[in-house]
């Protein structure tokens, strides 16, 4: 049994902030995981916008993407990622050509086409739910200005024009597969929570990939990333006790919005229909011993011809965070 996974891994990190903590005490542990993790050689890390959501502190994306690539040194940054319907591609373009300019080779965009939040808060971002029709147009007018061959006479990116910021694509449908492999880019599944269409979204994919008129160049090959759940630990039964809180979380988070579930109330959520879909969402999750763990990722990945897997650090407690990345760290002396 090898010590890491055969495929590269990458982090995705929501900036949680948990109960009786501050913004800024969230903020602050994703940045001492990020330098872990950059220390250990993982290959990027993302960061998710979403709005309106106390416990997650990444809605602006681009400043917290800033400050964790501030704080590193080598690791690849990025967004996993941004909402484009929310945004005009020329600000994306800028905020991130900006970054780009800032940390050179460094810096990732991911692109995604739901809005990160409720259709009250969509109104409060002046969006009406129907700029998502505009997604592949907007992705071509977002690569012109990064590429320098804006689409639009007479108006560039600045920062960013020909700063070339490598686009992906994330999804969990086939509408997802279908676009990045139209459009030649890399494309991400948010199998972490959404896992119903992981196998046949990566076939989609793989299968209509053109490379020709690929917005990655004549070169272009598919890459394909898959996402998953993992906690690992010296002592299985920690693992396991780990995995235990983070599902109860999921479904007081899902199933307890405008009311306190209590310990009992979870327990008894847990074998009710309603529990069991939220768990279910949480299907590609693993928790064991770091060679359970790795055991499990290449199985996983090759299921679904996975090029990279990109990982959520589930642990509640930061000290097992730490050590799941020390244990699946992708260069020898990790663990």
């Amino acid at each position: 049994m090898t010590s890491t996974a055969s495929r590269p891994l990458s982090l995705l990190d929501l900036a949680r902030v948990r109960e009786h903590e501050s913004i800024a005490q969230g903020i602050g542990r994703s940045l001492r995981l990020a330098q872990t993790a950059d220390a250990l050689g993982y290959r990027r890390i993302w960061f998710a916008e979403h709005h309106n959501m106390p416990a997650v502190a990444s809605s602006a994306t681009a400043l917290l993407i800033q400050h964790i690539a501030a704080g590193t040194q080598n690791v690849r940054v990025g967004a996993g990622g941004i909402m484009l319907p929310n945004h005009s591609p020329l600000i994306i373009a800028e905020q991130f050509g900006t970054l780009e300019t800032l940390f050179p080779g460094r810096i990732d965009l991911g692109l995604g086409r739901a809005p990160g939040t409720d259709g009250v808060t969509t109104r409060a971002l002046r969006r009406d739910g129907t700029e998502a029709d505009r997604f592949p147009e907007d992705i071509m007018e977002l690569s012109g200005y990064l590429t320098g061959h804006t689409r639009i006479p007479g108006v560039h990116a600045y920062p960013g024009r020909s700063t070339r910021v490598p686009l992906y694509i994330l999804g969990s449908s086939l509408y997802g597969a279908q676009l990045a492999a139209q459009l030649g880019v890399p494309y991400a599944f948010a199998s972490h929570f959404a896992p119903q269409m992981l196998e046949q979204a990566a076939h989609t994919y793989r299968e209509n990939f053109q490379s020709t008129g690929s917005l990655q160049g004549p070169d272009a090959r598919p890459h394909f990333i898959a996402a998953a759940n993992v906690i690992a630990h010296d002592d299985a039964a920690i693992a396991a006790g780990q995995r235990r809180e983070a599902e109860d979380g999921w479904i007081r988070t899902m199933l307890g919005r405008n009311k306190t579930l209590s310990t009992e109330d979870v327990t008894q959520l847990r074998d009710h229909p309603a529990g069991q879909q939220v768990l279910g969402m949480l299907s590609k999750t693993v928790a064991g011993t770091q060679d359970e763990v790795v055991s499990w990722l290449d199985t996983f990945a090759d299921q679904v011809s996975a090029d990279e897997l990109i990982l959520v650090n589930l642990a509640p407690d930061e000290d097992v965070q730490h050590r799941t990345l020390e244990l699946l760290a992708p260069e020898p002396g990790g663990a």
